[in-house]
């Protein structure tokens, strides 16, 4: 009797062990990234970055990660054993070219950042890892649509003719 409560607790306390495990010296292996170049059609820019994390501590692969970009918080997606994924978008407007950082935080630094939001002070949380995501710009369109440009050019055109034809009829 004894000893089957003896070992459901060593059970216990191993399965807590191992699920409550943190990753030490965290490092970013192959990250990729993708966004959107081409916003002529659409109203948001997705950003989407894909990683594999290496910790020091053996067995700690498979963490649970919360990401940070720009204030916003959001869970990170795991793809397989070892692959983690995160994705945001941003308006056309507020999407600036240039480098994202995400941050990224396990379930302590995750309550760390929030209890930071809350309080409304600025976020000096250490996080695990860092992934830069380049953004490239996006292109939205000419500056003149053809159109106006076909119109200004058939304007211009006959005002020459125009002009041409009265000095040779004077």
């Amino acid at each position: 009797m004894y000893s089957r409560i003896l070992s459901v607790a060593i059970l216990a306390l191993s399965l807590s062990l191992a699920l409550g495990e943190t990753c030490s010296n965290a490092k970013v292996k192959g990250a990729t990234s993708y966004t959107t170049t081409d916003a002529t059609i659409v109203s948001q820019i997705a950003f989407v970055t894909e990683f594999s994390l290496e910790c020091s501590n053996p067995g700690a692969e498979r963490v649970s990660l919360f990401a940070e970009v720009e204030g916003r918080l959001m869970p990170v997606a795991t793809i397989g054993d070892t692959q983690y994924q995160v994705s945001w978008n941003d308006e056309v407007k507020k999407a600036h070219s240039g480098d994202y950082n995400v941050r990224l935080y396990d379930e302590e630094g995750y309550g760390a950042v929030r209890k930071a939001q809350r309080s409304g002070e600025e976020n000096n949380v250490k996080p695990l890892a860092t992934v830069v995501v380049r953004h490239p710009g996006s292109y939205t369109g000419p500056w003149f649509n053809s159109e106006i440009l076909a119109a200004g050019l058939i304007a211009v055109v006959a005002y020459f003719a125009f002009s041409t034809r009265s000095k040779i009829l004077s």
